[in-house]
């Protein structure tokens, strides 16, 4: 009998021993795959409250046509600063079907450490902020400029000067960030000392129109290059754009351009000059083949110009 007591405690000691190995060996090869995913900012996820703390570089925000968790990322101290440069992306529709761990700098820590490395370079607070649908932010990327993108973007912009108290705001966009940029002008701000908008789209049912024809397909008069009707076009929003003789805007961009023609970016930029605000139009160097990227840094230097009022 005490043989088979002894073997029966051996038996069950072992299989905790083996459960406890199994155990640890799934934790081993699960965990930290999980802990990774967790790392990867979403894409096109769904505004919760829950994912959405009241802690930096989260911005919960609430607007007329919804809510959402917009997601900023940045560099340097805020609180109380006098001047912030913030900057948006330009669209970012051909990164939408890769997974969150195949896109470049798609975590918080990546983000924030370019807006750590350009806050240094340009000697001002730099804030990346993420449109809806990108890097972590809420909302369909692939109903972009519709009229909730920049209604989501002007409400986040306030929540953050609310939260540290920040004076003004330098704009700075590429492509469709700059039609983001010039979308925010037209919302009535009195914060904004100066935009910098670089290869910006406008009059977008008319570059649609030229894009279809170029790429050979049947033009749809009354849609937008997302195929989406009725986009928020600041070409047509100009009257929202408040006075202030001590706000530049600057328009850079190339002739060439065949992402965002740049008779349309003239065409804004007559609009607003006719309004009668101080605007500059610059052409810049742009890469080949499609002439839309910036090939040097001009519109940083400019920002900072502006920023520092040197």
């Amino acid at each position: 009998m005490r043989f088979l007591v002894g073997f029966f405690k051996k038996f069950i000691a072992n299989q905790m021993a083996l459960s406890l190995i199994c155990l640890f060996m799934l934790c081993l090869f699960f965990l930290p795959n999980q802990l990774k995913a967790a790392e990867y900012l979403d894409w096109s996820g769904v505004a919760k409250r829950q994912d959405c703390p009241d802690e930096p570089s989260y911005l919960w925000i609430k607007n007329s046509q919804g809510v959402d968790c917009i997601r900023y990322f940045s560099g340097g101290n805020l609180q109380h600063a006098p001047v912030v440069i913030v900057m948006f992306s330009g669209d970012r529709d051909s990164l939408l079907k890769r997974a969150p761990e195949d896109i470049q700098s798609n975590t918080r820590q990546l983000r924030e450490s370019i807006a750590t490395r350009l806050t240094k370079i340009l000697q001002v607070p730099v804030v990346l902020m993420a449109r809806p649908g990108t890097y972590g932010s809420s909302g369909d990327h692939r109903k972009r400029r519709q009229p909730r993108e920049f209604l989501a973007l002007n409400a986040a912009l306030s929540a953050l000067k609310e939260r540290y108290n920040i004076k003004k705001f330098v704009l700075l966009g590429h492509s469709g960030g700059s039609t983001a940029a010039a979308a925010i002008l037209t919302m009535g701000r009195t914060d904004i000392k100066c935009a910098v908008l670089a290869s910006g789209a406008f009059d977008l049912l008319e570059r649609s129109r030229r894009l279809a024809i170029a790429a050979g397909r049947e033009p749809s008069p009354l849609l937008d290059a997302t195929g989406l009707p009725s986009p928020y076009d600041p070409l047509y929003h100009i009257d929202g754009i408040v006075p202030d003789s001590h706000r530049k805007i600057y328009i850079l961009g190339n002739p060439k351009d065949k992402v965002t023609p740049f008779d349309l970016q003239v065409k804004f930029f007559n609009a607003v000059n006719t309004a009668g605000h101080k605007i500059e139009l610059r052409e810049v160097e742009t890469k080949p083949p499609k002439f839309h990227n910036l090939s040097d840094s001009s519109r940083l230097k400019i920002a900072r110009t502006c920023a520092k009022g040197d």
